[in-house]
């Protein structure tokens, strides 16, 4: 299932990003008190009692601007709106309707069932009384909340998980591993796709963003059921000519958070861009599986030392990763594209590792020996033992006598080293660390 989109729209600096970090519970929007911060529209999962959905936070909406960087910032935030099942339209109860909040009421109008008016910025009920002049947006009675207090804010996420279907947390998986195949428009996704399915299913053309909607392909591979989800292009509107090289479409994003491993298809003859190393952030972020795979490997002038190159310059630029294995493939040709269903069934593998307490205990041994932890404070750091507590993607508890006190340099450290020993390869890796005494991590 697709978990829904919700939108959070509205002019600049009305509080979009603190809603988005308030419901999100972590800071990963910036917020500034300059206007304008936030361009890229940002994604991020959310849950409110039980049920999950997407929240994406959008740049301040200038209506009618000339600005290069203020229509981006429009077309953008145009994509939630036609991707969201809900749109919080955001003001602010501080300053009261401006001509900008009446341009976006217009822009909205025609996506009226979906829009929630929320007034942002109400810290007590006197400032409620100041929040009925947003009925002449035409979209009913704002919702009043406090954003950066989290004043209502609860009672705005009951209203929000009404309008929209929620996936809840006790719904099941299949037991299909789910490929998610991402990268920038033009890249040979399909193609390969093609290759790997042995059928042309899927429409490919020279034109960037051909694929329109996502399609999941099911097949075998040495008797296990793969699900192979087509990252789709972004749907062309006459009106835009710009914009399908974004990363952030939100097919791109269900595809990542559908998916148990991501195969993210680089071009040979391109250099790595900002857009590929934020679709691998993406997955990375929210612990996917990681494969990396460079296609167009055919055009490519070789020597003994070209692949050496290539997959140095690539851990380089996806530092982050470098845990992910590097395939190199030419879907034109088919060199090499049935390696990397054998490379998912072992990635698989390594993803549903277990290791026994005991082998962790040595390995804690040996590398607190090697390398103590220590805190600028000079209190003592003390980690006891550390024991797997589940796999897919492996996740480890750490017990220590104080988390306070464990840095994230070493945190670091102790999950590099987990990776040297156990290996892992392609499969993102969990730690925490808990006190003896509690439950903080």
């Amino acid at each position: 299932m697709k978990k829904s989109v919700v939108a959070i729209v509205g002019r600049a600096n009305v509080g979009k990003s603190t809603l988005f970090n308030r419901i999100c519970r972590k800071r990963s929007a910036i917020v500034d008190f300059e206007e304008g911060v936030t361009r890229d529209r940002k994604y991020e999962e959310a849950e409110w009692t039980g049920h999950n959905f997407i929240v994406v936070d959008t740049g301040g909406i200038i209506p009618k601007s000339t600005d290069s960087i203020d229509k981006a910032v429009k077309f953008q935030a145009e994509i939630a709106i036609e991707e969201a099942e809900l749109i919080l339209f955001m003001v602010d109860a501080k300053v009261g309707t401006t001509d900008i909040d009446m341009e976006i009421a217009r822009i909205l109008s025609g996506h009226r069932e979906k829009v929630m008016l929320v007034a942002n910025k109400v810290d007590n009920e006197k400032d409620e009384l100041e929040i009925y002049d947003f009925l002449k947006l035409g979209f009913g009675d704002p919702f009043p909340i406090a954003a950066i207090h989290g004043r209502n804010v609860g009672n705005f996420l009951d209203e929000v998980v009404k309008h929209v279907d929620t996936i809840t947390d006790s719904e099941q998986k299949n037991d299909a591993i789910r490929v998610a195949i991402v990268g920038k428009p033009n890249v040979g996704k399909s193609s390969i796709v093609n290759k790997l399915s042995g059928q042309e299913s899927i429409i490919v053309t020279d034109i960037p963003g051909t694929t329109r909607d996502s399609i999941d392909l099911h097949f075998k591979h040495r008797n296990k059921e793969l699900t192979f989800i087509d990252t789709a292009g972004l749907r062309r509107k006459k009106r835009i000519k710009y914009g399908v090289e974004y990363f952030s479409t939100m097919r791109t994003i269900e595809s990542i958070n559908r998916a148990d491993i991501v195969l993210t298809i680089l071009d040979a003859t391109q250099e790595i861009s900002d857009q590929d190393q934020k679709i691998v952030s993406y997955a990375a972020r929210n612990y996917k599986d990681i494969i990396i795979v460079c296609n167009k490997w055919d055009l490519i002038d070789k020597d003994n030392s070209t692949t050496g190159e290539h997959v140095k310059k690539i851990k380089n630029e996806l530092e982050f990763v470098e845990y992910a294995p590097i395939i190199f493939v030419s879907a034109l040709t088919g060199q090499r594209v049935h390696k990397i269903l054998d490379l998912i069934l072992q990635v698989e593998e390594e993803s549903k590792k277990r290791i026994p307490t005991s082998e962790l205990n040595k390995f804690l041994e040996r590398v607190l020996a090697k390398f103590p932890p220590t805190h600028s404070s000079g209190k003592h750091t003390k980690i006891y033992f550390c024991t797997q507590v589940k796999s897919h993607p492996p996740t480890f508890i750490f017990f220590c006598n104080n988390p306070k006190l464990v840095t994230t340099h070493y945190r670091r450290y102790l999950s590099n080293q987990l990776r040297d020993t156990f290996k892992f390869e392609g499969a993102s890796i969990k730690t925490f660390f808990r006190g003896r005494e509690s439950n903080e991590f």
